[in-house]
């Protein structure tokens, strides 16, 4: 019986520490404040791919020309969608001949289609300074105006922010929290900001860059196989000396990556292993990211019902010590993640669905994992790669 209180003691300060590591890693230290638009400014491009994107386009488009920046351009390609999207764009444009719509060509041999999409808006802009924006993502009026500031301000040579994340369905309520704690854990902004350190990650949802570095590094020809691209263009970025900024966007832009559960599955399944297979040290990382995960879906709710079970069966005080060892990591738990759903604008009480979101979580990891190690390859948009191509 004394095992058993050992092993449950060793647990409990297993997962304390565990618990506060995890939630250390998301501190953004470089905020993006809001600023005086500048009377004149370079030229910026505002770049968006547009691939069946129905239900996002309108939203996004508008905030664009929405922004008080007074020195741009708005380019979104097509990518040859077969929803609504052309209809929605088409009307857009009539209405404002800021919009400027390109029609993507077929996606050639050897290119996933988001890096082929950039590459083909990237050549038709004229700015200065390059944004790459994705459809679902929606700026702030002043977003522009704020994050060339700071770019200019940091001397960053590739700005990108992390957006603040709309969760609507349930799903998204109960796995986004949990997927952004484990990318800060990942890709510590501290650490990518660093330029002594080979760390780097960008938000594909919104890149800020200069043209002459992106033209320097190659642009998206470049990566042109890359599924994570935004990634490999902030690797290539840091790794060639420009400087890299990962910055704080809650007030700046918002987005909504899904809107359901099978939405969800397919853009982390696609995105997980191959976010972390170029680095031995990074396929650890999530190895044990898939085992906490799984052990927070498994142990976490076992382990007070087996202290409880003992101590109705006469375990005396040891079998309490269990119980309240159990409880003493839920507390800590739920209100650590409740910290975190507060800041992401989800209710606290989600906090209590940490098990069934990290057993989701483990899910989507092996999945993705398993995609790409037997052949399946990933698929997104409708377009199905072979993971040749992608590993």
């Amino acid at each position: 019986m004394l095992l058993y209180f050992f092993i449950s003691t060793v647990f409990l300060l297993a997962a304390l520490l565990i618990l506060a590591w995890l939630h250390t890693q998301a501190r953004l230290e470089i905020k993006t404040p809001h600023v005086a638009p500048p009377v004149a400014g370079p030229l910026v491009s505002l770049l968006v791919p547009a691939r069946n994107e129905q239900k996002n386009i309108r939203r996004c488009v508008e905030a664009l020309l929405a922004q008080d920046y007074p020195h741009l351009e708005i380019l979104v390609l097509e990518d040859r969608s077969t929803d609504a999207t052309p209809v929605i764009l088409a009307e857009l444009a009539a209405r404002d001949p800021r919009l400027v719509i390109l029609t993507g060509s077929e996606l050639p041999a050897g290119w996933a289609g988001k890096p082929h999409a950039l590459d083909q808006a990237a050549k038709s802009a004229t700015g200065e300074w390059l944004l790459f924006i994705d459809a679902d993502t929606f700026l702030d009026p002043n977003a522009v105006s704020a994050c060339l500031a700071a770019a200019q301000t940091t001397g960053a040579d590739l700005y990108t922010v992390m957006t603040e994340q709309i969760t609507g369905s349930f799903w998204e309520k109960v796995v986004m929290p949990l997927v952004m704690t484990a990318l800060s854990v990942g890709f510590s902004p501290h650490k990518v900001n660093d330029p002594q350190t080979r760390d780097a990650i960008a938000n594909g949802q919104y890149i800020l860059i200069k043209r002459t570095v992106y033209d320097a590094i190659g642009g998206h020809e470049k990566l042109k196989n890359q599924i994570v691209e935004d990634k490999a263009l902030a690797e290539q970025v840091k790794w060639h000396g420009y400087r890299l900024i990962v910055a704080d966007g809650r007030g700046i832009a918002q987005t909504r990556m899904y809107t359901d559960l099978p939405s969800l599955w397919e853009g982390w399944t696609k995105n997980i292993y191959l976010g972390l297979s170029d680095k031995p040290a990074m396929l650890l990382l999530g190895a044990f990211g898939a085992f906490l995960a799984l052990m927070a879906a498994i142990f976490l709710p076992v382990w007070p019902l087996l202290g409880l079970l003992w101590y109705v069966n006469s375990g005396g005080w040891m079998a309490l010590g269990v119980l309240l060892q159990s409880l003493a990591v839920w507390a800590a738990l739920v209100f650590a993640r409740m910290q975190v759903n507060a800041k992401m604008g989800i209710p606290r009480w989600y906090a209590l669905t940490t098990p069934l979101g990290a057993g989701s979580f483990a899910a989507m990891m092996f999945t993705s994992t398993f995609n790409v190690l037997s052949g399946q390859g990933v698929t997104w948009k409708g377009r199905k790669y072979d993971p040749k191509m992608v590993r």
